[in-house]
């Protein structure tokens, strides 16, 4: 399978994400196997959890964003 697969890499790479497992041979031989990776992220996503920690965090009470920048240019660090 190493020619088609020199061939067709997109192919094999569009099988490989649909989760199909890909071996590739030699001889007849298996040389090396491809799989999906695994989703990076287990645990679904919690909406609730998240407003709860932005809830739980202190307000800011310096300077406005816009106010900040305006000094930053001012003060030629910008």
């Amino acid at each position: 399978m190493v020619s088609p697969l020199s061939e067709g890499l997109s192919a094999v790479l569009a099988q490989g994400e649909a989760g199909e497992e890909i071996v590739i041979t030699r001889r007849g031989v298996a040389i090396v196997r491809i799989v999906a990776e695994p989703s990076a992220r287990s645990a679904p996503f919690d909406l609730a959890e998240l407003f709860a920690f932005v809830d739980s965090q202190p307000m800011h009470t310096g300077a406005a964003a816009g106010e900040l920048i305006d000094q930053l240019r001012a003060d030629a660090r910008y």
